[in-house]
């Protein structure tokens, strides 16, 4: 990769309103051979909407762009939970996807997670998302099992979770400190 990749904390209402914008495409092109139209829409509404996403960023969860060369690329949003930093949205445009901007992405999460003190990372990934379970575990992450969960609507989702252990944090797992 020979630009730089920029995060940039999601704050105001323009710069949600560029996040439902991205996601509305990502969403499109990657997931609906996955999950069919009908969920796509229905995920779209109720998670990634601009009131969605402000719902969330109000409840504690940080997103951020993701940008390059001037253009926003994709997205990531995560949430402290204890210990661990759960990843709970990274995604990219189809056309930035296969350029290292996905690991630079992954490098930026593990340096929050160690700013927060986090012992691991976790996500969900759907289990039929077979390019982004195989990169995932490229990076580190392991199957932790499965997680059926329902989102209204009539829809669930079916994924793995997964989880990588950090590396180098003042704390253990146990959250005791090593000194």
């Amino acid at each position: 990769m020979d630009t730089e990749v920029i995060f940039k904390k999601v704050k105001t209402p323009r710069e949600v309103a560029r996040v439902a914008y991205l996601a509305d495409i990502i969403w499109k092109e990657h997931y609906i051979p996955i999950i069919g139209k009908p969920q796509v829409a229905y995920m779209l509404e109720h998670f990634q909407s601009a009131p969605a996403i402000e719902k969330q960023l109000a409840g504690g969860i940080s997103y951020y762009s993701i940008e390059s060369d001037g253009r926003a690329q994709g997205y990531l949003a995560f949430e402290k939970q204890g210990k661990t930093l759960f990843l709970s949205k990274i995604y990219l445009l189809d056309s930035y996807r296969g350029k290292g901007i996905g690991k630079a992405a992954m490098y930026f999460v593990e340096e929050m997670a160690h700013e927060l003190l986090c012992t691991e990372i976790a996500l969900t990934v759907n289990k039929y998302n077979d390019r982004s379970i195989h990169a995932y575990t490229r990076m580190g992450f392991s199957k932790k099992g499965g997680e059926i969960t329902d989102i209204g609507g009539g829809f669930v989702m079916d994924d793995y979770r997964m989880v990588k252990l950090m590396k180098n944090t003042p704390c253990d797992a146990t959250g005791s400190s090593p000194v």
